[in-house]
């Protein structure tokens, strides 16, 4: 696809407006229908919001960032391109649009995520390589977030089979330095991910989404080792929110690395023992994994009405707004329940939390969440 002009170029500088996020990107591109449309569109929906002057990323910003994936050798899939996995697509917050570099045919294959511990334990890394070496010998791609400890283990394990790395930062940025090489070798036997431009520092806001894409590619998420509270149990989370199979690693009770396992464990996660349990559980892979999405990714060629034109007493939306915004905090709710506790139309909703979020006023987190930002 050609990046440099046109629809992908606008979808590009939609993504990289500020707070512009993929569930409101789809949001946009549902109701305006191209990327150009909802650029125009950003800041009528940002003084609804009450903000005055929305940061659209300039077109000169975009072009530098298309020179600078080519410097690399990178490439961009967009969310609509025949090479983006369904099985990713089904999330609502999936990645508008990614870097690669390496074999992008690997997203098709049936894979499993393997994380834990960055400071896992001698035995548990050795684990994890052996494991992985057994579930790509069996077909599996084993996708993993290149972070030290369990991560590095997976990936060196499967590393002749080409495993997935979905890493924080651009594909250029060796994150953490001593597994330069590791990514550089990933480049040419699997494949490299990244959702940020080449030369963006990774930093700890990158983490979470990253795993989301981690959990959102694979039919399962294998624990091994990961402290209470840590990324690795992040990303069992969000598998289990995205429907799939979370499976964990038991440890010694003695061992605080193996407290967030045997919790998993406790609560309904898989317990495993080696690759046979893993492949026994996700095999066959079940057909509604790898079904197209058929909501907001896909834009419509001809676009509704705008919002901002539809007739709207505004004495009655600011009393709609004001009513969103009494029932939010910073704590994350469900878009469901503010429409059961607001009694307002669904799609008003939508445009109000659009509105908000465009503003710099409202966060989305997993599971169709959202909450007032600490900035507010």
């Amino acid at each position: 696809m050609d990046v440099e002009s046109g629809e992908p170029f606008d979808r590009l500088r939609l993504i990289r407006s500020s707070n512009v996020g993929p569930v409101s990107y789809y949001r946009l591109l549902k109701e305006f229908g191209t990327a150009k449309r909802a650029l125009e569109a950003l800041p009528d929906l940002a003084r609804g919001g009450g903000r005055r002057r929305p940061e659209i990323a300039s077109a000169e910003t975009v072009a530098r960032e298309i020179e600078s994936v080519q410097q690399v050798g990178g490439k961009y899939l967009f969310h609509d391109d025949p090479d983006y996995p369904a099985i990713l697509s089904e999330l609502r917050n999936a990645p508008p649009v990614l870097i690669w570099r390496g074999n992008i045919s690997l997203l098709q294959n049936p894979s499993v995520a393997v994380v834990g511990a960055r400071n896992a334990s001698a035995a548990s890394r050795s684990f994890a390589r052996q494991l992985a070496n057994e579930l790509s010998e069996q077909g599996m791609t084993v996708v993993s977030g290149l972070a030290r400890g369990i991560d590095t283990a997976a990936h060196e394990g499967s590393i002749q089979h080409g495993p997935v790395a979905v890493i924080a930062g651009g594909t250029d940025v060796y994150f953490p330095p001593e597994n330069q090489a590791l990514q550089e070798r990933i480049a040419e036997t699997g494949l490299l991910l990244s959702e940020q431009p080449p030369g963006t520092e990774p930093h700890a806001r990158h983490f979470p989404f990253r795993n989301r894409i981690i959990a959102g590619l694979a039919t399962g998420a294998l624990v091994i080792e990961a402290a209470p509270r840590s990324g690795s149990l992040i990303t069992a989370r969000l598998a289990a929110e995205s429907g799939r199979q979370v499976m964990a690693v038991p440890g010694s009770p003695m061992d605080p690395r193996s407290q967030g396992c045997n919790s998993l464990i406790r609560e309904g996660a898989s317990l495993i023992q080696s690759a046979e349990d893993v492949l026994e559980l996700i095999r066959p892979i079940d057909e509604r994994m790898s079904r197209p999405m058929p909501s907001e990714p896909q834009s419509r060629t001809k676009p509704a009405a705008s919002p901002i034109d539809r007739p709207l007493v505004a004495t009655n939306r600011q009393d709609q707004e004001a009513k969103i915004i009494d029932l939010l905090s910073a704590t994350p709710v469900t878009v469901d329940e503010l429409i059961r506790q607001s009694h307002l139309d669904p799609s008003d909703i939508q445009l109000i939390l659009l509105e908000l979020e465009l503003a710099g006023k409202l966060t989305r987190s997993a599971g169709a969440r959202v909450a007032l930002s600490r900035l507010h």
